[in-house]
């Protein structure tokens, strides 16, 4: 895991850092050159901000990265004004040149799959977002793998991945502790987001220490819903061992507790999953009326 949080670093600081800098600082020989580097500074840096999670070592430093993109793109502008449009170009400078086109063209593909999970295709349902009482984050939600991993399994291709951001912008105290209650989100209440029926339970499994994971009882302890207004089923996972409080069979009502977030099941952390179904495809989930995507705010 420690690879895993230098690798996450690297690419939300280190790198658009690297880029932003040689923008700021560079030198260039044309106009033409500058605007082929803050294009695809531009696009790396966007990519970065809407694609990344953000709630490892802070939400709000996202902001900050995109105040020194502006800030370093203004002030390499300025310098260039007496720069001709462009020059004869050698043989190195064409080099250079074609691969920051290079550069354009993959940060711009990224972009382009990032944003097309904006959107859906199928009619969504609306639920009622299932907890209160906080600023919760989408750290897994969209519809693409860019912003989603999920996307890529048919049954879930719309599931939310939620946790909960203390006043830091992190979702924990520290980077990844092993300590449950240190995740602002665990114990949470979870609320019945339809009205309909209770279809299964599970509430006998254990809450983990991270990383540990269970994947052979992949939803933990969970409750799955059948929404009469939607004809959908609704599944809620890794709930906190003991804290199912509906029951098979039952009517349930929205609002109506459920349970707590906990660890349980093939989870890093804990959170809230949830996703909806019918006849064997995902469906897309509205809250409110909004398309939760990754780093979208709930309050």
């Amino acid at each position: 895991m420690t690879f895993e949080i230098m690798k996450l670093f690297v690419f939300q600081m280190v790198l658009p850092t690297v880029f932003i800098t040689s923008l700021w600082k560079g030198t260039f020989h044309s106009k033409l050159d500058w605007m082929i580097q803050a294009m695809y500074t531009v696009l790396l840096t966007t990519w970065i901000f809407i694609s990344s999670p953000w709630d490892w070592f802070s939400y709000y430093l996202r902001f900050i990265l995109l105040f020194f993109l502006l800030l370093a793109t203004y002030k390499s502008w300025k310098k260039i004004q007496s720069l001709p449009f462009r020059i004869k170009y050698n043989n190195r400078l064409k080099m250079s040149l074609s691969i920051n086109v290079l550069f354009i063209l993959i940060f711009g593909a990224y972009n382009v799959f990032t944003f097309s999970g904006f959107t859906t295709k199928g009619d969504a349902i609306e639920l009622d977002f299932p907890l209160k009482n906080g600023t919760y984050y989408v750290g897994q939600g969209g519809n693409h793998v860019q912003i989603n991993y999920h996307n890529a399994y048919p049954r879930q291709q719309y599931a939310l991945d939620i946790v909960k951001l203390n006043k830091f912008g992190n979702r924990a105290a520290g980077i990844y502790p092993e300590e449950l209650d240190k995740y602002v989100i665990y114990g949470d209440r979870l609320f019945s987001p339809c009205t309909g029926s209770v279809l299964e339970v599970r509430n006998d499994l254990p809450d983990l220490t991270p990383p540990d994971t269970d994947l052979e009882n992949a939803g933990g302890n969970f409750a799955n819903l059948l929404c009469e207004s939607e004809d959908v089923i609704v599944y809620i996972a890794h709930m906190q061992e003991g804290s199912v409080v509906v029951k098979e069979g039952e009517s349930i009502q929205k609002g109506q507790p459920i349970g707590l977030v906990g660890n349980s099941g093939n989870t890093s952390e804990p959170h809230l999953h949830i996703h909806a179904e019918k006849n064997g495809e995902g469906v897309p989930i509205h809250f409110n009326g909004r398309f939760l995507i990754r780093n979208s705010l709930v309050w």
